[in-house]
């Protein structure tokens, strides 16, 4: 299997650039919803994770 750089740099654009949305849109709301985040208990954020690892993981292979 080769590693293909073009959609390796597509992937990370695409990621900064969803990343870069809420920031650019509502800062308010981005810090808002940080501030919700840190109320949470540590199982719900590794849960949340593992749950987003798991669906990441999914799609790769269904998209394949």
């Amino acid at each position: 299997m080769e590693l293909n750089w073009h959609d390796l740099l597509n992937a990370l654009a695409l990621l900064l650039i969803l990343e870069g949305l809420m920031p650019f849109l509502s800062p308010a709301r981005l810090k808002q919803a940080y501030a919700q985040l840190l109320e949470l208990p540590d199982k719900t954020l590794r849960t949340i994770g593992l749950v987003s690892v798991i669906a990441g993981i999914l799609l790769l292979f269904v998209t394949d």
